[in-house]
């Protein structure tokens, strides 16, 4: 059995059209992901951080200031 991609010239160049639909489709796989992410993982996050209080407290900051409440 031969292998096709022998058979591909290597100093054959793309048209600038179908170049040009690749990289947009390229760019708008990435937009969705960002967009994606946006919406399911950074949106609730700031959701919860809001309704938590405001900013992400570590338990080691909570714990030093009940030690000084405590004092």
């Amino acid at each position: 059995m031969d292998n096709p991609f022998k058979k591909i010239l290597h100093n054959e160049e793309l048209p600038d059209v179908l170049r040009e639909k690749v990289l947009n489709d390229v760019a708008m796989i990435k937009l969705s992901i960002d967009v994606a992410d946006l919406f399911v993982v950074k949106y609730p996050n700031a959701i919860a951080d809001l309704l938590n209080g405001g900013g992400s407290r570590s338990s080691n900051n909570i714990d030093k200031e009940d030690k000084k409440e405590n004092d």
